[in-house]
C-alpha cells in the first residue's frame, strides 16, 4: 500500500517498544541478561531480533520445546511430533490461575491531568498482568497525518506511576496507531515465561487504511497458553452500527501476526486460546430518547437500559463477537460527560448516554472478578472502564511432558516407513463466476487423509513461476498437516485489487490457474481454477475510460483490448472524439457537488462496503441512472477510483519534477499544463471541486491541509515507496491548486 501518511503505516512502522519500567527483573531469569530502564523516557525501539531480551524464549524448557520443533530446520518428522504434542496437551499441562487487569479509556485528546490510581490500582491484590488500552490519545492533525505524538510518552508515564504499588512490573510491549494505544505489563517474576511477543495494527478509517479508527493488538505465549489482546476504536455515530460491525469483521480478517517459524502462515486473532478485546467500541443505546435513558440511569435500572444497547443486540443476532462473553453491566454509561465533571453532555448536540467503552473475552477457564467504570476520573468526556479476569493458564508438568514426548517419538518411529501418505480431494475443478473488483469470492476444497499415516501438504510453485498461484488467488491454509483419518478445509479465494485489475480489465489476463498440491513423501495433485472477470472502471486507465462512451461492461472484450492498446501508445483507429474526463469520475464528483458540499466529515468518515459494491456496479453497468449509497460511501468510492488508476492523474514520469518545484506555484501550474490532455482535465476538474468544498468548510470541517494530505497521495503517487519528506513535498505541490482563485 503506497498511500501517503494519511493511509497509516504497516505495523513495522508502528510505535512498537518494550523495556522495563521498574528496574531489573528478578533473579529467576537465570543466565539471561537483564536490562533496566528507569522510566518510559529511556525506552528504546527494539529490532525484531532482540525483541526477546526481556521475555526469554531461547531456553530449552519443556513449555517451548514444541515451538523449537517448529523451526524451519525441522522437517516432516518433527512437525508430526509437534502436532501430536498439541493434540495430547491435556496429558502434560495443568491450569494455574493468573489475574489479568484490563482497562480502556478514551481520553479525548487530553493530556493526563490527574492520577490514574483510582482506575489502575483499584484491586486489593496486585494483578499478574496489565493490558491498558487508550483511544483518541491525540486528536491533532499532526498525529493523524504523521502518526507522531508527545502524548504517547505522557500517558505511558501516567500509567507506569499508577500501577499497583505492591508489585514491580515490566513493560513488555507498547503499540500505537495514531490515537489507539495498547500497553502490556507483567509482574517482573512472570516476564521469563512470556514468549513469542508480536504486535500488529489495522486501520479501518476511510479506504480501510486511515488510522483514526481501527485496532492495535499484541499476541504472546504465557507458559503454554497463546493469548491475544486487542484494543479497538470503531466507527462513531448512533446510526452507524453496521459500520461498527464491518470494522470488527475487518479487524478480525486483516489483523495477522507473523509466526516464529517464517514457513508457517500468519496467526489470526481467533487462532489463540484466549482473546481479550477492549476499547471504545462506540455501540450506542437506540430507540430511547435522552430523557428516557437518563430516567433509567437515575433508577439504576441498568438491566432494562442494557436491552436497548446496540452491542448486546448485535451479539444476540450473532452479527459480531460470536463466542465472546461480557460481564453484567451494573455501572452507568461511560459516555458522554462534560469534560472535568460528572455531568451529562450539555452541549448543543446533547448526546444520549451510552456504554461505548467495553471489555469482552473469549476462551476457557476465565472468571471475571469485577467490571466497573471509574467516575473519579474527569479528564475526558468518557469514563475509564476496568475488568479483572482470573484465567486458567496452561502450565507444563515436566515429568508428564517427557513421558508423552517419548511415547509420541516411539509411535512415529514405528510407522514412519510403513506407508506412503495419500489424501482424497472434494473437487479438482473450481469455477468462479462473475468476479468483480474488490469483491471476495471463495470456494472450499476439502482434503481427507485416507492413508495410514499423518501427512503434510503444501501448494508448490510451478516451473518458472514466482509463487504457487496467480496474484488474484490465495489458498488458506496454503500448507498444513493432517492427522490419520483427519481432514482440513482449504478456502480458495479470488480477490481482484488495484494491482491485478488492470491486466484483467484489458483482457491481457484471465481468471485461470492450476494449483499443484504436494504431499511430503507422497504424490502431487493438480487443481484447476477458472472463472470470468467483469471489467470495471476501477483499475482502468484515464485514457481508456475517456475512449468509452458506454458503461465498461457494455463493451466487448475486443473493444477493451483495442482501447488498452491505444492507452499503451500503440496506434489504433478511433473515429470518435474522446470524453474530456471519464464519465464515471464525473458521476461521482457531480453527485458529491450536488449533495455533499456541506456534509460533515466528508472524505474523513468511511462508507459501507455494501454501498461501495452498489456504486461500483452502477458505474460499470450504467444501472441505475443515479448513484446509490450515502455521501460518505460515494466519497470513499471516488478515493478508491483514484487509488486504482494504473497511471496516476499526474503520470509517474512527472513525479520527480513535481517534487523539485513544489514550493514554486507558477512552476507547479506549468507542470500541470504539460500533462496529457485527459490527465490535465481530470486534475483541474478535481482541484476545482475541492475548492468548492473548501468554501463550505464551516459545515464540512475540511481545510486545505486535510484535502492536500488525502488527495496529494492519490494524484501524485510515487513509482517507488515514498518517504515522509516526499509526502510533504507532494502536499505542498497540491496546496497551490487549493487556494481560492487558482486557475
Amino acid at each position: 500500500m503506497d498511500m501517503s501518511s494519511v493511509m497509516m503505516r504497516d505495523s513495522e512502522k508502528s510505535s512498537d517498544k518494550k523495556g522495563t519500567i521498574e528496574g531489573e527483573k528478578g533473579s529467576n531469569s537465570g543466565t539471561h541478561k537483564s536490562k533496566a530502564y528507569s522510566s518510559p523516557e529511556s525506552q528504546s525501539i527494539f529490532t525484531r531480533e532482540d525483541r526477546h531480551d526481556l521475555v526469554r524464549s531461547s531456553s530449552h524448557t519443556p513449555s517451548n520445546k514444541a515451538q523449537i520443533l517448529a523451526m524451519p530446520q525441522f522437517g516432516l518428522r518433527d512437525n508430526l511430533i509437534r502436532c501430536e504434542l498439541l493434540k495430547n496437551e491435556d496429558l502434560y499441562t495443568y491450569p494455574e490461575d493468573f489475574s489479568f487487569f484490563l482497562g480502556t479509556y478514551n481520553v479525548n485528546g487530553q493530556t493526563p491531568k490527574e492520577s490514574l490510581n483510582p482506575w489502575l490500582s483499584c484491586t486489593l491484590n496486585p494483578p499478574d498482568m496489565y493490558c491498558i488500552g487508550f483511544q483518541e490519545l491525540d486528536l491533532s492533525k499532526e498525529a493523524f497525518f504523521f502518526n507522531d505524538t508527545p502524548k504517547e510518552l505522557e500517558w505511558t508515564k501516567a500509567v507506569s506511576q499508577a500501577l499497583h504499588p505492591d508489585a514491580k512490573y515490566a513493560l513488555v510491549k507498547l503499540v500505537r496507531l495514531v490515537g489507539i494505544m495498547l500497553i502490556f505489563y507483567v509482574k517482573k517474576e512472570h516476564a521469563e515465561f512470556i514468549s513469542d511477543v508480536e504486535a500488529e495494527t489495522v486501520g479501518t478509517g476511510i479506504m480501510g487504511r486511515m488510522g483514526n479508527k481501527g485496532a492495535v493488538a499484541v499476541r504472546f505465549r504465557f507458559h503454554n497458553s497463546d493469548i491475544c489482546v486487542v484494543n479497538s476504536h470503531l466507527a462513531a455515530h448512533i446510526e452507524e452500527y453496521e459500520r461498527r460491525n464491518q470494522d470488527y469483521k475487518e479487524i478480525c480478517s486483516r489483523l495477522q501476526f507473523r509466526q516464529l517459524d517464517p514457513s508457517q502462515p500468519p496467526l489470526t486473532i481467533m487462532k489463540h486460546d484466549v482473546i481479550l478485546w477492549i476499547g471504545d467500541l462506540n455501540y450506542r443505546i437506540s430507540e430511547l430518547d435522552v430523557s428516557n435513558v437518563k430516567e433509567l440511569i437515575g433508577k439504576k435500572d441498568f438491566e432494562t437500559l442494557h436491552s436497548y444497547d446496540q452491542l448486546k443486540r448485535q451479539i444476540d443476532e450473532e452479527a459480531v463477537f460470536v463466542g465472546f462473553a461480557e460481564g453484567d453491566i451494573d455501572f452507568q454509561p461511560t459516555y458522554k460527560y462534560d469534560t472535568g465533571s460528572d455531568k451529562w453532555d450539555t452541549s448543543e448536540k446533547c448526546r444520549v448516554p451510552a456504554w461505548c467503552d467495553r471489555i469482552l473475552w473469549r476462551g476457557k477457564n476465565i472468571v471475571q472478578q469485577h467490571y466497573q467504570s471509574h467516575m473519579a476520573l474527569k479528564t475526558s468526556d468518557h469514563k475509564p472502564v476496568s475488568s479483572l479476569l482470573v484465567i486458567g493458564i496452561k502450565r507444563v508438568n515436566a515429568e508428564a511432558y517427557k513421558k508423552t514426548f517419548e511415547e509420541i517419538v516411539r509411535n512415529i518411529d514405528k510407522m514412519e516407513n510403513e506407508c506412503i501418505p495419500s489424501v482424497t480431494l472434494s473437487k479438482r475443478e473450481f469455477h468462479f463466476k462473475d468476479v468483480k473488483y474488490m469483491q471476495h469470492h471463495a470456494e472450499t476444497l476439502s482434503l481427507v487423509n485416507d492413508g495410514q499415516v499423518p501427512c503434510q501438504f503444501e501448494f508448490i510453485q510451478k516451473p518458472n513461476e514466482p509463487t504457487y498461484c496467480k496474484p488474484w488467488l490465495t489458498a488458506n491454509p496454503s500448507k498444513g498437516f493432517i492427522a490419520k483419518g483427519g481432514s482440513v478445509d482449504i478456502e480458495l479465494e479470488v480477490f481482484v485489487n488495484r494491482s491485478t485489475a488492470p491486466e484483467l480489465n484489458s483482457g491481457k489476463e484471465q481468471i485461470e490457474d492450476i494449483l499443484v498440491l504436494h504431499l511430503e513423501r507422497g504424490k502431487d495433485y493438480f487443481i484447476s481454477v477458472i472463472g470470468n472477470y467483469l471489467p470495471s472502471c476501477y483499475g482502468s486507465s484515464i485514457h481508456s475510460l475517456c475512449q468509452l462512451r458506454e458503461p465498461i461492461q457494455d463493451m466487448s472484450q475486443e473493444t477493451l483490448r483495442e482501447v488498452a492498446k491505444m492507452s499503451g501508445g500503440e496506434n489504433a483507429v478511433n473515429t470518435e472524439k474522446p470524453l474530456d474526463i471519464p464519465k464515471e469520475l464525473w458521476m461521482m464528483v457531480d453527485h458529491l457537488f450536488r449533495n455533499a458540499l456541506k456534509q460533515e466529515d466528508i472524505f474523513q468518515q468511511p462508507g459501507l462496503r455494501s454501498e461501495f459494491a452498489e456504486i461500483r456496479d452502477c458505474l460499470d453497468t450504467g444501472i441505475p441512472d443515479s448513484l446509490p449509497g450515502s455521501n460518505h460511501s460515494v466519497a470513499e468510492a471516488l478515493l478508491l477510483f483514484l487509488d486504482a488508476l494504473p497511471e496516476p492523474v499526474v503520470p509517474y514520469s512527472f513525479y520527480q519534477q513535481c517534487l523539485e518545484i513544489c514550493s514554486n506555484a507558477s512552476q507547479c501550474e506549468k507542470v500541470i499544463s504539460m500533462l496529457p490532455q485527459c490527465h490535465k482535465n481530470v486534475f483541474n476538474y478535481l482541484a476545482a471541486f475541492l475548492r468548492e468544498l473548501l468554501k463550505n468548510s464551516a459545515s464540512n470541517r475540511l481545510d486545505v491541509n486535510i484535502l492536500a494530505t488525502i488527495f496529494a497521495s492519490l494524484l501524485l503517487r510515487s513509482p517507488t515507496k515514498q518517504d515522509l519528506a516526499e509526502k510533504r513535498k507532494t502536499q505542498e505541490f497540491f496546496q497551490h491548486f487549493l487556494a481560492q482563485g487558482s486557475s
